[in-house]
């Protein structure tokens, strides 16, 4: 996730932020089409100063920024003392020991206000009062009860009364959790088809799904034997033209823990190329 843009991703991904085309953004900048394409392609190797200037001033974002020199788009000079940051985070944040732009994604998700809110409640005890209170309120209807309803306290209401206090201890840690939870869900699925990204599927998943299916082959004992050793090297079987399935044959006729007769042919539902 932690990868930082080259050039022409950001002037890429400023312009498609915006919906225009090479030719729309030629027209309005004023500089040339070919050169705009040639600024975002992946083989790009200059961009001139004028361009720089006026990409930057037409995308309103630093000419830092464009060139990679900068992860701020919109305040490249804002005061540090504007961000009310202590003297441990800043050094935390240079350290580079962070992942910076998964800690801003979690910052500047909709839901981290709360998450930030509920933590605070829990932290400094805010609701523990009220909470206490409602829990004293409980134990004097509960023990009333049972003194005028000569009730047992494993009866199903005085239970119910019993286990209805609330624990600030055990209920504000699960609601900051599922808070966190759903922020970083979020952020998960919006980096799905991240390249840094891992797949849904490993590998050895794969080949074992590919080796189950070669092991269930219902077709002659050889070509299930062909089928299961070119599925422990991650081959498909079916992809196999005639000629790479002479090959083969020819190749597993030579091994000694293989026993290919004669002749064996593809089975019948095999695609014929």
């Amino acid at each position: 996730m932690y990868v930082k843009l080259t050039i022409p991703e950001r002037l890429k991904d400023l312009r498609v932020e915006r919906h225009l085309t090479l030719e729309q953004l030629a027209e309005k900048t004023g500089l040339s089409r070919s050169a705009l394409g040639n600024y975002e392609a992946d083989d790009y190797k200059d961009i001139s100063p004028f361009a720089v200037a006026t990409l930057a001033g037409f995308y309103g974002v630093s000419a830092d920024y464009l060139m990679g020199l900068t992860e701020t788009k919109k305040h490249p000079n804002t005061a540090l003392d504007e961000l009310h940051l202590s003297d441990d985070m800043i050094d935390v944040l240079k350290s580079g020991k962070l992942n910076n732009r998964l800690l801003c994604e979690m910052v500047t998700h909709e839901g981290f206000r709360r998450f930030l809110t509920d933590a605070e409640i829990y932290i400094d005890r805010i609701a523990d009062m009220r909470i206490n209170d409602l829990n004293v309120m409980l134990d004097m209807a509960r023990k009333q009860v049972m003194e005028q309803q000569s009730a047992e306290s494993g009866d199903l209401y005085m239970r119910t009364l019993e286990l209805a206090r609330v624990q600030p201890e055990g209920y504000f840690p699960s609601v900051i959790s599922d808070d966190l939870t759903a922020i970083l869900n979020d952020i998960r699925d919006a980096h799905r088809k991240d390249t840094t990204t891992a797949d849904e599927d490993s590998p050895a998943a794969e080949a074992g799904r590919r080796l189950q299916e070669a092991m269930s082959y219902e077709g002659s004992p050889q070509e299930k034997q062909a089928r299961v050793y070119l599925a422990s090297l991650g081959i498909d079987y079916d992809a196999l033209s005639r000629e790479e399935f002479v090959t083969l044959i020819g190749i597993l006729k030579k091994s000694r823990k293989l026993q290919i007769r004669q002749g064996s042919q593809r089975g019948k539902g095999h695609r014929k190329r």
